[in-house]
């Protein structure tokens, strides 16, 4: 929501929307109310964790991961549409 007579506050708006359809929504089928919640509350998770306005750092720091703790593997997110990496023991 913007508030009353702030028409600085649209661009941001606008961005948002245009990211959430074409990152997320255009490559879904959305079957109901309940799976559009959960498909947008797994896409914000992701969002917020490599939004690019930060640097690429997440707003919540995470533990760096040396070569030692093992192989990187791929974890899917927003119904495999977008990937994370981590270290894990093989």
């Amino acid at each position: 929501m913007t508030a009353p007579r702030s028409p600085w506050q649209n661009p941001y708006v606008e961005r948002l929307i245009g990211s959430i359809r074409l990152e997320c929504l255009n490559h879904f089928v959305v079957l109901g109310e309940k799976h559009l919640g959960g498909i947008l509350k797994s896409y914000f998770e992701y969002f917020h964790r490599s939004h690019l306005s930060l640097a690429k750092d997440a707003p919540e720091p995470r533990a760096k991961q040396p070569p030692e703790l093992g192989t990187v593997i791929e974890i899917a997110e927003v119904g495999g549409l977008h990937h994370r990496y981590e270290r894990r023991e093989s």
